[in-house]
């Protein structure tokens, strides 16, 4: 059975809670990724995605000018903005099942938890580079 195990990406970057959007926007681009788990003294307490980065810049409740960007990327932080508690899964999980939670709770990723540390991030990415190899191998 395949398992989250064999598809996720092994040590994710992370961020603190205090991490400025500025440098979460420089991790995204840089690792080409939409997702990174927040981590406080190494353990799992929020996701931050690329959406809720463009929330928090063009938030409806913050009526502000294009030129305050650049305050709110270097004073708004990844706790003011993260999903807290996110759902997990463990490496040994059927990856149908992952999938499933992907699909039901319309995430990107979920972390991966072992022992309550962070192992790994299981992406909607992974799954799509996974199935196109099983179709490349087909052809």
């Amino acid at each position: 059975m395949l398992l989250v195990n064999d598809l996720m990406t092994v040590i994710p970057s992370t961020v603190s809670p205090e991490t400025p959007l500025r440098t979460i926007v420089g991790i995204m681009k840089s690792e080409g990724c939409r997702q990174l788990p927040v981590l406080e003294r190494g353990k799992l307490v929020g996701m931050i995605t690329d959406r809720d980065v463009r929330l928090a810049m063009n938030s409806p409740m913050v009526d502000h000018g294009h030129w305050q960007d650049e305050e709110i990327l270097g004073t708004v932080t990844a706790e003011t903005c993260m999903t807290p508690k996110p759902i997990t899964v463990s490496p040994d999980t059927p990856a149908y099942e992952a999938a499933r939670m992907l699909g039901i709770y319309k995430f990107g990723s979920l972390p991966v938890v072992e022992d309550g540390t962070l192992v790994g991030i299981i992406t909607v990415t992974d799954y799509l580079n996974y199935v196109a190899k099983i179709l490349e191998d087909e052809a």
